[in-house]
């Protein structure tokens, strides 16, 4: 069977490259904000007062003010810079596809799942930092009646490890590209995402449990 590899040219110059670093330091940005996100949120499990603290310090210095829209903007900036390379129509993602299968190379299939995950983080996101954005200050008491009311907890369930994914397959892409990670170290690199990833979900996960059975 045959495949098609007719692919729009793009020109490749300076523009190019800078976008491609103003990508890179966009996610590595993100990366660092989600898991710093993700240790700070999950001081819940520690007591609601633990958490209540972080979120007032962020409060007095008015860092949940004015960095919340700031991350809100890198976001959307940093998915306006991978959307140039990210298949939308459907007769690219079948080429795409077709590729993958062919190629059956472990990364090839790693940029699937992080282009997958981009939509689905693109949406339910900035639904989240909307919702929490427009209800500060932060509180323990508010994060538990949202996970433990409606459909919030569903929600969360989906939204962790889509982002969890992205983030450290993210990690592991920027490493690549820009040589930190070689053929020589790729094996320990791999396994070191793979469990960073399973750490940040099960935190999530531990996180979400203790929102759902916390007194509010």
């Amino acid at each position: 069977m045959s495949l098609s590899l007719a692919t729009q040219a793009q020109p490749i110059g300076k523009c190019s490259a800078w976008l491609d670093w103003l990508q890179m330091l966009t996610g590595a940005c993100l990366i660092l904000f989600m898991w710093s996100h993700m240790i700070l949120v999950s001081s819940v499990i520690f007591g609601a007062g633990a958490m209540n603290a972080l979120a007032e310090f962020f409060e007095a210095t008015g860092m949940a003010q004015v960095g919340g829209p700031l991350i809100g903007l890198v976001f959307l900036f940093h998915f306006v810079l991978a959307a140039r390379k990210v298949p939308f129509r459907s007769e690219q993602q079948t080429v795409m596809a077709a590729h993958a299968r062919r190629l059956r190379h472990t990364d090839t299939w790693l940029w699937v799942v992080q282009a997958a995950t981009a939509m689905v983080i693109l949406i339910m996101g900035a639904i989240h930092m909307w919702v929490v954005l427009t209800d500060l200050p932060i509180t323990a008491a508010k994060s538990a009646a949202r996970i433990q009311g409606g459909w919030w907890m569903i929600f969360y369930l989906v939204l962790l490890p889509m982002v969890e994914l992205h983030v450290g397959i993210g990690y592991y892409r920027i490493g690549v590209k820009w040589g930190f990670i070689r053929r020589d170290n790729r094996k320990n690199a791999k396994k070191f995402e793979n469990i960073l990833t399973v750490f940040f979900i099960v935190i999530g996960l531990i996180t979400l449990i203790r929102f759902l059975t916390l007194t509010v």
